[in-house]
């Protein structure tokens, strides 16, 4: 993908900031849910919705579907950190605005530069160890600590970034040997499984309203990945992927028409802290390619 030839960049951005306004539509739909319902209830009846517009976007592409596994540790390493990953962003949408947990989730991408060198042993230039200290300035300015306004909460979807900065470290690791196909189901596989085990300790039977809703929200991710790997065929990855901040704005117009929430001025000056810094951080990568 981040060697494909620009063919269209207005719909590979238009595709990115699709692809985002459904991510961020179905965490609403699922932070909805988690006044009524498990979390792990909820993850599991998505997972059956989620992956048939992915196996639409298979189909489309005509790629030989196969389920061969090259390397069972390091799928079991990302799929537990998809699970780790999915159940803390639905705790912290849960548990904070929901325009905060997505600013808090954006830190993920600069984890993944501070990782890169010992992880992978990808060289990190000076520039981008500013940026990513500019980038944890801004967690910092949002999540307050030692102030009366820090929240414990603000720990989750720290945690939750963790974890998907690592969940994509071990995918750069598994794409030289294994294909995106092979990788998304397995990974939908363990987090259906993960799921479905918390069921008998937890469960609600939802009603019919709210199980299309949770199905909806599944649908959703769906579309949402279908379209951000679109994003990617359209167009090459630095000129999309600084469009994934949109999250933070559809969060924010989400958050106030449904919860009336707003973000105060700390979490604001924080996001654009991380936003500008995981741009640079962008610009940066694409000027060495």
């Amino acid at each position: 993908m981040s060697a494909a030839v620009s063919i269209s960049p207005l719909r590979g951005i238009l595709c990115m900031v699709l692809s985002l306004f459904f991510f961020t539509m179905s965490d609403a739909v699922s932070k909805w849910l988690t006044q009524g319902y498990p979390i792990g209830e909820i993850i599991f009846v998505r997972c059956f919705f989620m992956y048939a517009p992915i196996a639409f976007m298979m189909w489309r592409q005509q790629e030989r579907f196969s389920l061969r596994v090259r390397s069972w540790n390091w799928h079991f390493a990302r799929s537990l950190l998809f699970v780790a990953s999915s159940f803390l962003i639905i705790t912290s949408i849960k548990l904070l605005p929901l325009a905060t947990a997505i600013a808090f989730l954006h830190a993920a991408p600069l984890m993944i530069t501070a990782l890169a060198m010992p992880l992978l042993g990808e060289r990190v230039g000076i520039h981008r160890w500013f940026a990513v200290l500019a980038g944890f300035a801004g967690v910092l300015v949002m999540a307050r600590p030692g102030s009366a306004a820090f929240e414990i909460a603000v720990l989750v979807p720290i945690a939750a970034a963790a974890a998907t900065a690592l969940r994509d470290i071990v995918t750069r690791r598994m794409s030289a040997y294994e294909s995106t196909n092979v990788v998304l189901t397995w990974s939908i596989v363990g987090l259906l499984v993960a799921s479905g085990a918390t069921l008998p300790f937890a469960w609600k039977t939802p009603s019919m309203i709210d199980f299309l809703l949770m199905a909806s929200s599944g649908v959703l991710l769906g579309i949402a990945h279908y379209l951000m790997i679109e994003s990617y065929r359209l167009a090459e990855v630095a000129i999309v992927s600084p469009f994934k901040y949109t999250s933070i704005i559809w969060g924010v117009i989400l958050g106030y028409l449904i919860w009336a929430e707003f973000p105060d001025a700390y979490i604001i000056v924080g996001s654009v802290l991380i936003v500008g810094s995981g741009i640079y951080i962008l610009h940066r990568e694409a000027r060495r390619q």
